[in-house]
Parts: C-alpha cells; sequence; structure tokens
C-alpha cells in the first residue's frame, strides 16, 4: 500500500480532533478554525512530463537489463500523473501544506522501478548521458526536503520497491544483509523468522525503509539499547555514476579512514546503496515498558544523564519537558480524553532482552531514577507510549485538516549545554510564532541518550498566520536554526540535512569540510545528477 498522498501514512487511522483540543486551538493558540482539507486528488494537476523519447528509451533498456528488454524496462518505468503525485516531495509540514493546495510542480518527470544493482548502475549511466537528475525514493518520509533537487531541473525518481529481499543471513556472526527497498515492517518480519530483530524503530519504522535508514544515519526509538542505524551497519554496497563502491569487510578494521561511514548520511548525493549489512539481535523475551514522574525537566535530564553515563542503561528512554507532559503527547491517541496527566514531567524507561537481563537492569535503573527524585508510575505509562509511538504524524495531518500548524524538529548537544540549548530553540520558536500577544505552544523531549548527550526534539503547534503558512514557519525555522548553531548544538540529530539544512549544515562542517565533500561528489558524480542541492549546495 502506498502513503497518502496528502498526509501521513494510512488514510483509514486518520481520526478528526475531539472537541476538547479544537476549544484549546482557538481559545489558547488563537487558531482560526477553518475547514482545511486538501484538494480532492482529481484536481491536481500535473505538468507534462519533460522527459524526452531518448532518454525513456534508455531508461527502459536499463530497467530491462539482466534478462529483459526494453519492453520489460517499460514496464517499470511510470510518467503517469498520480505515481508522479506520489512521488512528489516528502512529509514536511511545508512539504504537505503546498501539496494539500495542489501544488506539484516540482514533481519527478517519470518513476523508475530497478529490480537490483546492475539496473541502477544502467539507470545512473542513462540520466548522466541525458542530464536527468536522479533522486533515490525509499517510503517517502523525508521531513527535511530530501526528496526533491534543491533548484528545479528534470528529474527521476528511483523507486527501490522491487529491491525488497533478504540477502543473506549470517546466524554465527549475527549478520544480515539486506536490500534497501525493504520497509522496516517487512525487515523485522524477515529477521523474526529466523529469530532475530534489528531493533531500529523510529517514528517513521512503519513506512521507511533500509535504504533511507542508512542514507540519513537514522536513529531508532530504541537507540540506547540498539544503537543508530549507522552503528549496526558493518558494510554496504553503493552504486554510482562511475561504478560500484563496496564497502565494509570485517566488523571493525584499522584499513584507513572508514568508508562506509563516509556513505551513511550521504542522502542519495553520492550514490544509490543497493545493499546494506546489519548487526543483528535475538529477538527478546521481555519487554517491559514503564513511566516515572520527575518535578522538572532539569531534575529528569540529570537523572537520565546518570543512567547514560554510569548505568544500568534501559532499551529506551525519553522525558517530556513540562508541558509536553501536560497535554499527553507521548500518546497522541488520547489527546482530549479527559484524561488528567502528572505535574512535572514524565519519564518512558523501556527494557527488552532477556526476563533476567531486563529484570537485573530495571531493577538497577530504579535505584538510579529513585536516587534522582523519581517517582515510579508503573507501567501503563510506558504501555501507553509503546502503544502510541507511531501516531503522532496523523495527529499533525488533524492539526493541518483544521487549520492550525504543526511541526517537528531536533538537534543534540553534550550534556552541559543541553540546558542553553533547550532555552535558545524554545525562545526562537517562541518568537517568531507569537502572534497578537498569543504564543505558540512548544512542547520538547529527550529523544536519544548517550555517555556524552542528548538529543532534544521539539514539537510546535500554533496559528498558521495571516497570508503564507509556509513562508511562516520557514521564518520560525529559521530563527530555530540559527539558535542550534549559536548553542552549539548540530544542526540535525536523525532528521537528516536533505535541502531544509542545507545551509546550515555547510556552516557546521566549515569551508574546508564542504570542499572535501565536493571533492568526494566530483569524483563519484562527475555530472552532478544525483540528488544536486541535497547535502550539499549546488554551484
Amino acid at each position: 500500500m502506498d502513503m497518502l498522498w496528502s498526509g501521513w501514512g494510512d488514510p483509514a487511522r486518520a481520526k478528526p480532533l475531539p472537541d476538547t483540543v479544537i476549544g484549546l486551538l482557538r481559545d489558547m493558540l488563537g487558531v482560526k478554525l477553518r475547514p482545511a482539507a486538501p484538494v480532492a486528488f482529481g484536481e491536481v494537476t500535473v505538468p507534462e512530463t519533460r522527459l524526452d523519447p531518448a532518454a525513456r528509451r534508455a531508461l527502459a533498456a536499463a530497467l530491462g537489463g539482466s534478462g529483459g528488454g526494453a519492453n520489460d524496462g517499460e514496464d517499470h518505468l511510470r510518467t503517469d500523473p498520480e505515481t508522479r503525485i506520489r512521488h512528489t516531495r516528502g512529509k514536511s509540514t511545508p512539504d504537505l501544506l503546498r501539496i494539500r493546495d495542489g501544488d506539484v510542480t516540482d514533481a519527478p518527470e517519470a518513476v523508475l522501478y530497478p529490480a537490483g544493482h546492475d539496473q541502477v548502475l544502467a539507470v545512473l549511466r542513462a540520466c548522466a548521458e541525458h542530464g536527468l537528475a536522479v533522486v533515490p525514493f525509499g517510503g517517502g518520509t523525508s521531513v527535511v526536503g530530501g526528496l526533491a533537487p534543491g533548484r528545479p531541473r528534470p528529474f527521476v525518481a528511483l523507486d527501490l520497491r522491487r529491491m525488497d529481499r533478504l540477502l543473506a543471513l549470517d546466524p554465527v556472526s549475527r549478520t544480515a544483509t539486506l536490500q534497501p527497498g525493504l520497509r522496516a515492517p517487512q525487515a523485522e518480519a524477515l529477521l523474526a523468522g529466523h529469530g532475530f530483530t534489528l531493533g531500529h524503530f523510529p517514528q517513521s519504522y512503519e513506512w521507511a525503509t533500509i535504504g533511507g535508514f542508512a542514507a540519513t544515519r537514522s536513529s531508532g526509538q530504541a537507540s540506547a539499547g540498539y544503537g543508530r542505524f549507522d552503528e549496526m551497519v558493518l558494510a554496504l554496497t553503493l552504486a554510482t555514476p562511475e561504478g560500484t563502491l563496496d564497502t565494509g569487510r570485517a566488523p571493525r578494521s584499522a584499513a584507513g579512514p572508514d568508508l562506509r561511514q563516509l556513505v551513511l548520511g550521504s542522502e542519495g548525493a553520492f550514490g544509490v546503496i543497493t545493499s546494506v549489512t546489519v548487526r543483528i539481535r535475538p529477538v527478546p523475551r521481555a519487554r517491559p515498558y514503564e513511566g516515572w514522574r520527575f518535578d522538572s525537566f532539569e531534575q529528569g535530564v540529570a537523572a537520565l544523564r546518570r543512567l547514560a553515563q554510569d548505568g544500568p542503561r534501559p532499551t529506551v528512554l525519553r522525558l517530556s519537558d513540562e508541558t509536553e507532559t501536560l497535554i499527553g503527547l507521548a500518546r497522541p491517541e488520547a489527546i482530549g480524553s479527559g484524561t488528567a496527566q502528572p505535574a512535572g514531567c514524565t519519564a518512558v524507561a523501556g527494557y527488552e532482552g532477556t526476563e533476567e537481563d531486563t529484570a537485573y537492569r530495571r531493577q538497577g535503573a530504579a535505584v538510579v531514577l529513585s536516587a534522582c527524585g523519581g517517582t515510579p508510575l508503573g507501567e501503563e505509562p510506558g504501555r501507553n507510549w509503546a502503544h502510541g509511538r507511531f501516531s503522532a504524524p496523523y495527529l499533525r495531518d488533524s492539526l493541518l485538516d483544521a487549520g492550525a500548524l504543526a511541526e517537528t524538529l531536533e538537534t543534540a548537544t553534550f550534556w552541559s549545554r543541553v540546558p542553553e540549548l533547550y532555552t535558545a530553540v524554545r525562545d526562537a520558536l517562541t518568537g517568531t510564532l507569537t502572534q497578537a500577544g498569543t504564543p505558540p505552544l512548544v512542547m520538547c523531549h529527550i529523544s536519544h541518550i548517550y555517555e556524552n548527550g542528548a538529543s532534544l526534539y521539539f514539537t510546535v503547534v500554533s496559528a498558521q498566520g495571516d497570508g503564507d503558512p509556509v513562508a511562516h514557519w520557514t521564518r520560525a525555522k529559521h530563527a530555530a536554526d540559527e539558535a542550534i548553531l549559536a548553542a552549539g548544538g548540530t544542526i540535525t540529530h536523525h532528521h537528516a540535512v536533505g535541502t531544509d539544512h542545507r545551509d546550515w549544515y555547510v556552516r557546521e562542517i566549515g569551508p574546508l569540510g564542504t570542499d572535501a565533500l565536493r571533492a568526494v561528489k566530483q569524483r563519484l558524480d562527475p555530472a552532478g545528477i544525483l540528488s544536486p542541492g541535497v547535502l550539499l549546495p549546488t554551484d
């Protein structure tokens, strides 16, 4: 099943907002409530494809390789309006606001469905020859402008869904080799058949793909226990217009710089990832989750730091600030239900593994959390979070339907800088989104922890502003990005760079770092066809 073209996920799971939330939007945030449903799909006008006949023949021949022919390739080259609309941009709030208004001016000229590495190589060579840009497309979940070139030019979307196999599994080494088009639930099902799990569960889990996880340095909600996706990757293969790059032949090596780390996070700018070998773990026998209450965000941050640095570390560890706790965002499907939320801040701790291991870590963590001022809330808050952890994007769609603005952003820093970064981003968002004396609702949680620091994840709800809501949010996002760099944070922790963060990313890595990456791109992609304007500015 394809994602909803004008929103997130499965349209059957979307729910209207309860009256209590409608009242809050009107009375607290000054939202001018109005029906704001997307235009009808049939009313969206797609520009005629600019794919010329010679380029089409070359692409069809590339897709018909490995035993097929041009006719077979034509079956996997689509230029119909519906397919192109469904591959237009990603799922950020600006992306959705534009497509809900029927704006598909940057739709791809065609959508290609390669079946394997050799076909991807052939497609890239054909696109370089005919001057077509190429944007790899996995689950379509990018929220940072990663699925359209940075400036208008003809491009094709390379949809990798046919590359969806488990290629190899080594139970002795506990590794699996996966193709990039595998959606995360499919990958988990295939691994579970052998008694294993990847343990990677970001909020985009239901729709995102293995290739997308690698290309964006994704971080799952259980990263405290399983690690980030880039920590799981042991080897990968990259198809480029100049040939194939194979990286990783051992779990660790001293043989020069690790080229895996160059490919991870490259967002399609250096090539197309066609296979990934990852570390896997046995399916956990126990998964207890629980909630804890802290008097303040500062107190909760100190408790999380203690566990991150001294252990025992839970598999999942998150902390909502006072505002997010009050609203109940950890359980989006229950917002507005009238269920009272505890004062202070709520943390969720989860433990996955054997019965013995989870019991040991849970008991040890409880001692630390209690010593840091935490009060146990039992298992219900943890179960509620685990049940609803993939629901928040559906809530955003409902808020947009009501005429409100809702969006998220994230960053990370060292523990000593968390208070400054937290305040700086909140102030930037509040200052730019306040209208007629009415401030926005700015919520935050710590989503990922490390020995040396943590990620801060902000959610914002406000009025859309008079006029252009995309421009209204863009001003706020730019102010937040400036605040992040000024406070010493990274411009993105797990959403990736895309086009939205690109200009701040090059400031973060500096001119010499930018030039080094440009040199890599020039060698692998001399024609500049791969995701132009994503990750790096175009000339």
